[in-house]
């Protein structure tokens, strides 16, 4: 926890994104989720990893606790800063996400944070990259976007809270005095997809697949719209959705699928395992981005997806 984040002497900086490992046991599978984590870092060489969640599937964990460890030890042991957000997997049965904060936090490189006590979920913070003016150059949010809906009348999974906005904003406000009014050009990082990741393929450009449906929560508690409204967020990352990768810009902002990464879970016939990779560039707004397959395959251009009246999310 800690570690400093700044560009490169040549004024970028790269994000892998790894998500949904659904590790387990330490069997055959996880070792190919292992490989591919491995070779994606010797490939890309990046300045921080990110993992947006599902990082265990903790029920079928013969100690939940051992297996986070063993799926973190790819990042742990890699020298490069890494951060987790929770997924809905990742503490179902008898683990709390604290307990898994508390572990990752005991783990070299990790520099996630718990996130205050008064705001819902754990592990929702900021991290600031530093550029060669020793100023705040960019920012990366991450927050807990829960696991299921806690009431009886919406069924599904959960949503990002208002104390989570408010969280946000106050946040984004302060990063923004200090840069003399100026919002800080800003990702942000968590496991389900916003109600937006629909909007965006049913009426936008996609580059990339949609081969399932968007499974975000039954409930818009409006953290797009704060997005919009303060200005700064470039880019949504998430996972969740195994067999789905596409990005697609709506009002200013693109919303973006990684690519599942673990072995240990569903998948499709043809859609490799890899991993998402982000490029930051300091003094530019916006981000370039790539995948990276785990038989060693950048794909720079994505399938292309046109709108259409009779689109269905």
């Amino acid at each position: 926890m800690g570690s400093s984040l700044e560009f490169r002497s040549d004024g970028t900086f790269t994000i892998v994104q790894f998500t949904d490992l659904h590790w387990t046991n330490g069997g055959r599978k996880d070792a190919l989720t292992r490989a591919l984590m491995e070779r994606v870092l010797e490939e890309e060489r990046p300045d921080l990893i990110v993992l947006t969640g599902d990082i265990i599937d903790s029920l079928r964990c013969a100690d939940p606790v051992s297996s986070f460890r063993d799926a973190l030890s790819v990042s742990a042991g890699s020298g490069i800063p890494w951060a987790t957000v929770f997924g809905n997997h990742d503490s179902e049965g008898a683990v709390s996400r604290q307990k898994l904060m508390s572990v990752q936090l005991e783990l070299s490189g990790a520099i996630a944070e718990p996130g205050p006590d008064n705001v819902s979920g754990v592990g929702n913070f900021v991290a600031r990259i530093g550029n060669a003016a020793g100023q705040t150059g960019a920012a990366l949010y991450f927050l807990d976007s829960g696991a299921y809906s806690e009431l009886p009348s919406v069924g599904g999974y959960d949503w990002i809270r208002a104390d989570q906005i408010a969280w946000y904003r106050e946040q984004a406000s302060a990063l923004r005095r200090a840069n003399g009014g100026t919002p800080v050009p800003a990702l942000l990082f968590q496991h389900i997809p916003l109600p937006e990741y629909r909007e965006v393929w049913n009426t936008s450009v996609c580059n990339g697949h949609r081969h399932e449906k968007v499974h975000a929560p039954r409930v818009n508690s409006g953290l797009f719209s704060a997005l919009v409204e303060t200005g700064g967020v470039t880019g949504v990352f998430c996972g969740h959705d195994h067999t789905n990768d596409y990005f697609g810009e709506l009002r200013g902002i693109k919303l973006v699928y990684g690519r599942a990464t673990g072995y240990n879970t569903y998948g499709r016939w043809f859609h490799r395992r890899g991993a998402r990779v982000i490029r930051l560039r300091d003094g530019e707004a916006g981000f370039s981005t790539w995948l990276r397959l785990a038989n060693g395959h950048r794909v720079d251009h994505p399938h292309r997806h046109w709108p259409s009246w009779f689109s269905r999310a």
